[in-house]
């Protein structure tokens, strides 16, 4: 196989460091065991309102806090795919403000290039033990948290997605959390599959628009990445009100 940097070995604190922080910043909060309240579109706000879905059933509370998501811990190999930086920032609306919300719990999760989530027991798979593909990390200061993972493959009846969870800490007295999925644009979806680890499944079977999820909203949950050396960086900004 051809080598690509998408495809090597880690990359070296500095270059995951440089690629992180060019990566922009996404906006989310959330609320549990009560859904947190969406902020009414007409308020003026850099915040966005983005639209809750299903956790799925491939989430797993791993706790593994580390922003680089690639490499299953138990045997440092690293999932090969093409890089993508995500950061997410998250944000509280108050009247009428978008304010930083530091120390809340970030989960990302997602399947590899072939379709595969780490894990769990599946029809398709069997990963019981492994966790590649799945981290958190704390939001700082300034409501942001960094991830360094792969694009991801795709599996039948969906669309190529991310999950991710915002816990934050109590908020008078109650806890909360929002989960939802990212998704991408379908013409840089075939881009990217169709180089390998991707192109070796095959064409996907389905588009944004085909996946019954996605119909849900997940036109205000798609990412924008942008090519960073060949790799890709995404922003997803968000925010929600929370009592």
């Amino acid at each position: 196989m051809k080598k690509n940097s998408w495809f090597g070995p880690p990359l070296s604190r500095r270059e995951a460091l440089a690629l992180m922080g060019a990566a922009g910043v996404g906006w989310l909060v959330g609320g549990w065991p009560k859904k947190a309240r969406a902020v009414p579109s007409t308020l003026r706000s850099p915040c966005i309102v983005r639209p809750e879905q299903t956790e799925g059933p491939y989430f797993v509370d791993e706790r593994l806090h580390r922003s680089d998501i690639r490499t299953d811990p138990a045997n440092g190999q690293v999932t090969p795919g093409a890089l993508l930086a995500l950061t997410f920032q998250v944000m509280r609306v108050h009247a009428g403000e978008c304010r930083p919300i530091p120390d809340a719990q970030v989960d990302v999760w997602h399947c590899d290039a072939m379709g595969v989530y780490s894990d769990v027991r599946d029809p398709g798979f069997k990963t019981l033990g492994q966790k590649f593909l799945r981290g958190y990390q704390i939001t700082d200061a300034e409501g942001s948290a960094r991830f360094l993972t792969i694009y991801p493959g795709w599996y039948p009846i969906r669309t190529v997605h991310i999950h991710f969870k915002i816990r934050t800490a109590p908020v008078a007295g109650r806890d909360f959390e929002f989960t939802s999925q990212l998704y991408f644009p379908d013409e840089l979806t075939d881009h990217i599959h169709g180089s390998l680890p991707y192109s070796s499944k095959g064409r996907r079977r389905v588009r944004n628009q085909h996946d019954f999820i996605f119909r849900n909203g997940g036109e205000q949950l798609l990412l924008n990445p942008s090519a960073i050396n060949s790799s890709y960086a995404a922003t997803f900004p968000i925010g929600l009100e929370l009592p």
